[in-house]
């Protein structure tokens, strides 16, 4: 597929957060999507980012992205988590993911990085195979943990602090 990768930039928002809310619908959390396309352009742009995302544009359709960001491990040292690599549902299998996913890596070997780290849900063999092929180690023995704003709510509450 003739697509070019690149950096996104504030005008690409509004289609790089469709591509999220595809991904909610994919993974039957539809309603899970609270990032805004205003929140996308504050942190994913200007002079010192949250994030970094990469995208896959053809004729000016974002048919893929790969949003990545800053981790430290205690391990490793500074590192990069791959949040999300999505393509458009009638773009894949052409080649898009692999190039979004090439350019991940190459944006983190020239940084000097140790590691990427990303999850993948068990279910979607695709995804899982994908990574596997690729040489990426899928680790079956940790579980991701998650506490959101109502967790930490009822935490706090049940410390006195809330």
């Amino acid at each position: 597929m003739d697509a070019t990768i690149r950096k996104a930039e504030a005008n690409d928002m509004a289609q790089v957060l469709r591509l999220i809310k595809e991904l909610a619908v994919y993974e039957k959390a539809p309603d899970a999507v609270e990032v805004t396309v205003d929140d996308l352009i504050a942190y994913g742009t200007g002079n010192n980012p949250d994030f970094t995302c990469f995208v896959a544009e053809q004729n000016g359709d974002i048919l893929g992205i790969a949003l990545v960001y800053y981790r430290f491990s205690t391990w490793k040292g500074r590192t990069v988590h791959l949040e999300d690599l999505i393509v458009r549902e009638q773009h894949r299998g052409k080649g898009l993911g692999m190039a979004l996913y090439t350019e991940v890596i190459k944006y983190t070997y020239e940084l000097g990085l140790k590691r990427i780290e990303w999850v993948v849900l068990d279910w979607n063999t695709s995804a899982v195979d994908f990574y596997k092929a690729s040489g990426a180690n899928v680790m079956q023995e940790w579980n991701t943990v998650q506490m959101d704003t109502a967790e930490m709510k009822q935490f706090l509450s049940e410390k006195g602090l809330a």
